[in-house]
């Protein structure tokens, strides 16, 4: 029960996601089928939250100049993902959370949806849609290249 804990804890967590949640699981022995559950489940956990409370957090750390670095890092990330994701909203959103690479995933993602001021149900949707697409090839990849984990 407790490697259930730190997978979805670590699943929950900031950059860290899927992506490093997922192979942990299968290193520490879980099996893939439950490391992909645990690390999906977690990794929607703070989705609702994003969506619901991000804008007005950005807002309050944009009056504090010592948040500047992380105000300026959520800028850039927006904006340069921005286009896309207005051109082609559900599907870029669900693409842009499936590819597990640094920077993307649920956070990032549901972060420019409430930035945008996407619809809460279907960016939830695209949230689930874009973790099991990313979940899939994360534990396909662990199982497949194993020493790459």
């Amino acid at each position: 029960m407790g490697s259930v804990f730190w997978v979805l804890l670590l699943s929950a967590t900031p950059l860290i996601e899927q992506r490093g949640a997922i192979p942990y699981a299968i290193y520490a022995g879980m099996e893939p089928l439950q490391a992909f559950i645990v690390g999906y489940l977690g990794s929607l956990i703070p989705a609702p939250f994003i969506l619901l409370l991000f804008n007005a957090i950005y807002k309050w750390l944009k009056k504090y100049p010592k948040f500047e670095k992380i105000t300026n890092l959520i800028d850039n990330k927006i904006s340069k993902n921005k286009h896309n994701l207005e051109k082609y909203k559900e599907i870029g959103l669900i693409t842009f959370i499936a590819i597990p690479l640094p920077t993307t995933g649920v956070w990032t993602g549901t972060a420019i949806a409430a930035f945008l001021g996407l619809d809460f149900k279907k960016s939830m949707f695209c949230a689930a849609v874009g973790a099991a697409g990313s979940a899939i090839l994360i534990t396909i990849l662990c199982m497949v290249f194993p020493a790459l984990f």
